[in-house]
């Protein structure tokens, strides 16, 4: 993480943004998706859960300059973040437990990556139909296998329905599956994409 103290007209404010892929969440991660054209201080805003309104006061534009380089280096890391196929053994969430507590909730990511039980495996399957239509309305359906690339929403989605009955211990449930997302927002993007 890079942290740095800054000064604002209102006084002192203290940012921390990922520098590393490892730091990054699968939420932050979509947010970034979710606006193609952003600028420096918008996505620092993502990266650091500040508002855009409180970065907007920082007294010296300069300021800014440490955490432009550390966006720039991750949005280089992305890229080749795509292509891992390394899967990893094991993903830990931390649920809330009722009353303010959270429970640390470490998942074995299973070799054969299928979805079950049968709703869940509905659910994705349907998930993915949707995403592959959209993709053939935009492009056409000629090389589509070739050139397609589900969104990260749609992935977040799949790996809530993947994980919640794992995770919980509960019962398939298709609308708690996708409240469960929030869960897999907070997931680690090096986790999250190799296996969705």
């Amino acid at each position: 993480m890079i942290e740095k103290t800054l000064q604002t007209t209102q006084g002192k404010l203290r940012v921390q943004i990922p520098d590393q892929l490892s730091e990054l969440t699968l939420g932050q991660m979509m947010a970034l998706q979710e606006k193609p054209n952003l600028n420096d201080v918008e996505a620092i805003s993502i990266l650091s859960g500040i508002a855009t309104n409180e970065l907007y006061n920082v007294k010296n534009i300069d300021d800014f300059q440490i955490f432009s380089e550390a966006v720039l280096a991750l949005s280089y890391q992305i890229r080749y973040l795509y292509n891992s196929e390394t899967i990893p053994k094991e993903v830990t969430f931390m649920l809330n437990a009722g009353h303010e507590k959270s429970v640390s909730k470490s998942i074995q990511v299973i070799k054969n990556l299928s979805v079950e039980p049968a709703g869940a495996f509905m659910a994705a399957r349907d998930i993915i139909a949707d995403e592959i239509n959209e993709h053939i309305k935009k492009y056409g359906d000629e090389d589509w296998k070739e050139n397609f690339n589900p969104s990260l929403k749609a992935c977040c989605h799949v790996l809530a329905h993947y994980f919640f009955c794992r995770a919980t211990g509960k019962k398939y449930d298709e609308y708690q599956a996708e409240e469960f997302c929030t869960e897999i927002e907070k997931m680690r993007v090096t986790e999250a994409l190799p296996i969705s």
